[in-house]
C-alpha cells in the first residue's frame, strides 16, 4: 500500500467529471475494453479467463472481496485519463497542491535549536514545482518511502524555511508515522 501515492491519485480523482462504474459488471465491462481483452483483464485480476467472461455478461455479480477491491482499483486507475493528466498538469504549473496531513515531523539543525520530533497537524499549500515533483516521482514507479522524502523537501521548504526567509540552516526534515495525509488540487 502506497499512503502517499493513493492521497495523489485521491486528489487527481477528485477532478473526475463522472462516477467510475461500481458495480461488478460495468467495472468489468470497462477493464475489458481498455485491456482489449477478456484474457488481459483475467491475468491482471488474477483470475480465470471464464471468470471475467461471466461477469462481462452479468451471470456472476458479486465478485469476492478481494477481487471486487482489484476491479475497484484498476477502473479508478484508468478512469478518465485526460481528465487525470489535465489535472495533473494544472497542479504542476499553476495550481500547486495542497498536502493536509497529521504526522510526526521533525528536522536536522545546528545544535542548540529545538529538532524534538513531534505530531503536528499541518495544511500547507505547495508551489507546482513540488507537486510536479510528486507527480513525476509517482509515474516513475518511485516507492512511497521516496514520495515520502519528496514530501518532506517541500514541507522544509515551504513550511519550515518560509521560502527562504528563515531557518537556512536546517538539514533534513523527518516525515513519519503518518496518522492522516490528503493532498487537494
Amino acid at each position: 500500500m502506497s499512503l502517499i501515492g493513493d492521497g495523489l491519485d485521491a486528489a487527481v480523482q477528485k477532478a473526475f467529471t463522472r462516477p467510475a462504474p461500481k458495480t461488478a459488471g460495468p467495472q468489468m465491462r470497462y477493464l475489458v475494453k481498455q485491456l482489449g481483452g477478456t484474457k488481459a483483464a483475467a491475468q491482471m485480476l488474477r483470475v480465470s479467463q471464464r471468470t471475467v467472461e461471466r461477469y462481462v455478461k452479468d451471470q456472476i455479480k458479486n465478485p469476492r472481496p478481494g477481487l471486487a477491491a482489484r476491479l475497484e482499483r484498476e477502473v479508478k486507475k484508468r478512469w478518465q485519463p485526460q481528465i487525470r493528466a489535465r489535472a495533473r498538469q494544472k497542479a504542476a504549473s499553476t495550481g500547486g497542491i495542497v498536502i493536509d496531513t497529521r504526522a510526526r515531523l521533525g528536522y536536522t539543525a545546528p545544535i542548540g535549536s529545538t529538532d524534538q520530533d513531534r505530531i503536528r497537524h499541518l495544511t500547507v499549500a505547495l508551489p507546482p514545482v513540488h507537486a510536479a515533483r510528486l507527480f513525476e516521482a509517482q509515474e516513475a514507479g518511485e516507492s512511497d518511502d521516496r514520495l515520502r522524502e519528496i514530501a518532506a523537501e517541500a514541507l522544509k521548504e515551504v513550511y519550515f524555511q518560509d521560502s527562504g526567509r528563515r531557518a537556512g540552516s536546517l538539514e533534513e526534515v523527518r516525515f513519519t508515522d503518518i496518522e492522516h495525509l490528503e493532498f487537494d488540487l
